[in-house]
């Protein structure tokens, strides 16, 4: 028993020792790199960096396809995983499946696509040309291409909540002749809101960070359709590096923040669970 204790100690520490130094390669050291690299020129340079005028015009546009990705993919994430977990109808396996078709399929690919869809060889173009919508080399492609690599995560942190869950509280609330609204409102969500908070934080992460996709659609038009990772990679092609460093620290403290955010909603989670 003795030298089995002794075992399970050693391997402990070796499994401990060998996690912290994987998250130190991979996680700080990159982290520590780009910090101090951005900050290495001094406060000024790395200020001129972060407020200059297409730096301000990439986090913009970040954020605002970060917004709409988050809205549209909240209002489908919920309906769909509330319809998979809580009735029956055909076509539930190929909804599940096509839900998860975009972690499959590469970022870059994803870009690919929507330009074949609405680039000038599709015959959608002239539609488009004659209502003077613009998707291709545009804000709304850049939302779309983040939307489409976005779009299973906060289902698929609600549909196993809502799949341990069952059915009974909302099939008495319905014998009851509560409305489904009210059912959604007063039983079904407040049992989904931490998961449902959690993938809202995941899914905000993921689409201020996403480049192949975005790569592929935007054009790379400065000031117009460039993300902060697509203005990272223009100022390193530049051979900038400091503002590329100083623009990257910004995806950091973003990085962070969401993190923190996560952390936190996943503490309350479980402490009220």
């Amino acid at each position: 028993m003795h030298e089995e204790t002794k075992g399970s100690k050693i391997l402990k520490w070796i499994l401990i020792g060998v996690s912290l130094l994987f998250v130190v390669l991979m996680l700080v050291l990159p982290l520590v790199t780009v910090i101090t690299e951005a900050l290495k020129s001094g406060w000024q340079v790395f200020w001129q960096a972060v407020s200059d005028e297409y730096t301000v015009d990439a986090i913009l546009l970040t954020l605002e396809a970060t917004g709409f990705a988050v809205l549209i993919n909240t209002v489908f994430g919920v309906f769909a995983a509330w319809a998979i977990t809580k009735f029956r109808f055909k076509g539930k396996k190929l909804l599940t499946t096509l839900i998860d078709l975009p972690v499959t399929v590469s970022p870059v690919i994803a870009g690919l696509i929507f330009v074949l869809t609405f680039g000038r060889q599709s015959p959608l173009y002239p539609v488009l040309q004659a209502l003077d919508i613009k998707i291709i080399f545009a804000v709304p492609g850049i939302i779309l291409a983040t939307v489409f690599v976005t779009f299973p995560f906060i289902s698929r942190e609600l549909i196993p909540v809502l799949e341990s869950q069952g059915t009974d509280e909302e099939e008495a609330a319905a014998l009851m002749g509560a409305k489904g609204t009210t059912i959604f409102r007063k039983i079904t969500f407040p049992h989904i809101k931490w998961a449902f908070l959690y993938g809202v934080v995941l899914c905000a992460a993921r689409a201020m960070g996403e480049f192949g996709a975005v790569s592929v659609i935007s054009g790379h038009l400065r000031g117009k359709t460039n993300t902060l990772p697509l203005h990272v990679e223009i100022l390193f092609n530049e051979f900038k590096y400091v503002p590329a460093f100083a623009v990257s620290a910004i995806l950091v403290i973003m990085a962070v923040v969401i993190l923190i955010i996560r952390s936190v909603v996943e503490y309350k989670g479980k402490k009220e669970s």
